[in-house]
């Protein structure tokens, strides 16, 4: 389980695999000066809520993997994931689109 650190206030954890495809598309829109929402459901075990964040190109942002190998990333889902960020709601965690039959 890798963390997500926000501005040295929030510290989110995230399985390795969508903390890199979060990077991904957080990336994409920070470096095109982009500013929008980021939201997750919490985890039960600090509250059962959301939280929901404002991203901004100016604040400190840190991606913290806890495995050493690089993720092999989801064309499909990193395309899902921008379409959600694109939108008034702001980028919100997709489940990861299963494999074409």
């Amino acid at each position: 389980m890798g963390k997500m650190i926000y501005d040295a206030d929030v510290s989110v954890t995230f399985d390795d695999r969508v903390l890199a495809h979060l990077q991904q598309v957080i990336g994409a829109k920070l470096r095109r000066g982009e500013a929008f929402y980021f939201g997750w459901k919490d985890d039960p075990r600090s509250g059962d809520g959301r939280t929901t964040i404002w991203l901004h190109p100016a604040m400190s942002l840190r991606f913290k993997y806890a495995g050493s190998v690089p993720v092999e990333l989801n064309r499909a889902w990193l395309d899902a994931l921008a379409v959600s960020a694109d939108s008034n709601q702001g980028l919100v965690l997709v489940p990861e689109p299963g494999p074409r039959i």
